[in-house]
Order: structure tokens, then C-alpha cells, then sequence
């Protein structure tokens, strides 16, 4: 597990397309499917990831306060599962399930998603207006595996309500943190 921070795409950049398969329906679902009409959030996850482990909680709750508000969600996974075969579609869906999660979670095996939205870590998030504007990339919140801080959501939660409510939300914005995207080689 190497820690590896967001590389903060730029904000203000349009959110890139996508057209993948979703683990648990096994319907491909595209960007325009998940949109929501107050905004929408990316996250790149994965199954084995203690960063990702320690907030998952945190996600769907997050994700079960804002989808009723109009905010669309969904998790993608672009890890190499031929090196990493706990994020493979098949335990993608069992932890999707276990986990009640909210959003759908889809596979990117070409990894061409990550690429586009300059992923670079487990968690990584992504905060889009109504307009598909990325006004938010950063944590979650500040914490982390052993931290002994809660697990909050307030970075992300925060920028979310100034979406919703119309403001803009402030440039200064601290990376997320997590494991590497397990790049094929």
C-alpha cells in the first residue's frame, strides 16, 4: 500500500463520459444515467483498501442523506483485478451488497475512466454542479485508518450543501488520500 494523494483535477473541468458495467444490476451505466439534478458525485473505491474500508460507513450515509436531495452518485473501481483479485466485478458486487450501497458500482477495466478524471487514489472523489462543472476534488473529510478522528464526511458534506444551495464553494480544497490506483502494468 503505497499513500498516495489526489492529484486535484482541475476545477471548473467538465465531467468526462463513461459507459461501464455496474457489478450488482450488470446493466452498463453511463455518467448521463447517475447525473443528478442538483449535482452529481464520482468516487473511485475499492474493495481492499483500509482507506476505503475506513469510511465505506460514511458513504453510504452520505450518499442516502443527498440522492433524495437530487444529487446522483456512483462508485467506480478501476483497480487490476488480475494483481488484485479481491476488486474483481464479482466481490465488487458481494461488498456492494453486504454494504446496502445506495449508488452503483462500476467496473473500469480499461482503467480509461480513471484516466480521464486523473484519479490517482482510494478514495477519490469528485463533486460536479447541475451544470457538470467539477467545482469540488478533495477528502472526504480528515480522517484516516488509526487517526482516532471521527469519520465525518465534513469536507465533502460541506461542499455539497454549498451546491445545493447555490454558493460557491472555496478553491482551497485539501487532496483525499488513500491507496494507489492499482494500475495495470
Amino acid at each position: 500500500m503505497a499513500l498516495t494523494e489526489s492529484n486535484m483535477l482541475d476545477l471548473g473541468t467538465k465531467a468526462p463520459d463513461f459507459n461501464l458495467p455496474d457489478t450488482v444490476s450488470s446493466k452498463d451505466i453511463s455518467y448521463s444515467d447517475i447525473k443528478g439534478e442538483n449535482g452529481t458525485l464520482v468516487m473511485f473505491t475499492c474493495n481492499h483498501c483500509p482507506f476505503v474500508l475506513h469510511v465505506n460507513d460514511e458513504l453510504v450515509r452520505l450518499a442516502n442523506d443527498y440522492m433524495p436531495k437530487g444529487i446522483g452518485v456512483v462508485a467506480i473501481s478501476s483497480n487490476d483485478v488480475e494483481n488484485y483479485p479481491q476488486d474483481a466485478p464479482d466481490k465488487m458486487k458481494a461488498l456492494a451488497e453486504e454494504l446496502n450501497y445506495p449508488f452503483a458500482y462500476l467496473y473500469d477495466e480499461s482503467q480509461e475512466v480513471a484516466k480521464a478524471y486523473d484519479a490517482a487514489c482510494t478514495p477519490d472523489f469528485y463533486l460536479f454542479d447541475k451544470n457538470d462543472i467539477l467545482v469540488y476534488r478533495g477528502q472526504l473529510d480528515s480522517s484516516r485508518p488509526k487517526s482516532n478522528i471521527p469519520v465525518t464526511g465534513e469536507d465533502l458534506r460541506k461542499a455539497i450543501d454549498i451546491v445545493l444551495n447555490g454558493g460557491e464553494i472555496s478553491p482551497i480544497q485539501r487532496p483525499s488520500a488513500g491507496c494507489n490506483i492499482k494500475w495495470k502494468k
